[in-house]
């Protein structure tokens, strides 16, 4: 489990990143894989995302996941809405009985927080999210409540700099969308290049004035920490695990 030095510090909230330890899958699944969407046994599912649950102090009901699809969706949670099936990328909001998570396996989760009009958020950025704008979503959507925030954002662990290769292809749709986008490149080779994720990803949220830590592991060199889905396909597994990323809302008397 990891935790951001800021977000800790902060006592109308709770987070953590999980990692890939204490949880009750197997095999390649081992241990804490919280992806509904994997083909890991459900009942093992099921007991990870209740120790999850346990561990942000709500019901297992009240613990809400998204359907990802690398969208740029955002989605605010409400009392009318926290029970349906949530096809989006992001979730901000202002409940403080439940938590609310992103899973990811290579790809960066991002917690957000709001100190000025306690508003949560999380964020599910792969690179087609980033590019196509969730982390500008997300915080115009909390913006567009109220302009005057005062907001916070950590980054958690992803695929780094060193582990994702990429060939010209890739780089080009970068390029192409923005000249500038260029600095997250580095040669690898002729044909393959290194993508900065973490840093594309870090530079959005500065941007939009958003305050920023890091929990800086590579998901795909940290084997036993967490899942990775390029990991997976380099070692021809025929499916992957997904670490979960939480933050909740504190309701304080």
């Amino acid at each position: 489990m990891f935790y951001s030095k800021k977000f800790k510090k902060l006592k109308e909230v709770n987070h953590c990143f999980f990692s890939r330890k204490n949880g009750f899958s197997k095999g390649i699944y081992k241990s804490l894989n919280c992806g509904k969407g994997s083909k890991d046994n459900k009942k093992n599912i099921r007991k990870n995302l209740d120790f999850v649950a346990k561990k942000m102090a709500v019901e297992r009901n009240k613990l809400i996941l998204m359907h990802q699809t690398h969208s740029n969706k955002v989605i605010e949670i409400k009392k009318n809405n926290y029970k349906k099936k949530i096809i989006a990328d992001a979730m901000i909001t202002k409940m403080t009985d439940i938590a609310i998570g992103v899973l990811t396996a290579d790809c960066v989760p991002i917690i957000i927080y709001d100190a000025r009009n306690k508003f949560i958020g999380c964020v599910h950025a792969g690179w087609k999210g980033a590019l196509t704008g969730i982390i500008e979503n997300t915080i115009k959507m909390l913006k567009k409540l109220n302009s005057n925030n005062k907001l916070y954002a950590s980054v958690g662990p992803c695929i780094g700099k060193k582990s994702y290769e990429v060939d010209i292809l890739f780089y080009e749709k970068f390029v192409s969308k923005f000249r500038k986008n260029k600095i997250y490149f580095k040669n690898k080779n002729k044909t393959k290049k290194l993508f900065n994720l973490r840093k594309f990803v870090t530079d959005k949220l500065l941007k939009l004035k958003v305050k920023t830590d890091q929990i800086n592991k590579d998901t795909f060199s940290e084997k036993s920490n967490f899942y990775s889905y390029r990991r997976s396909q380099k070692l021809k597994q025929k499916d992957y695990g997904r670490c979960i990323s939480t933050i909740r809302l504190l309701k304080l008397y």
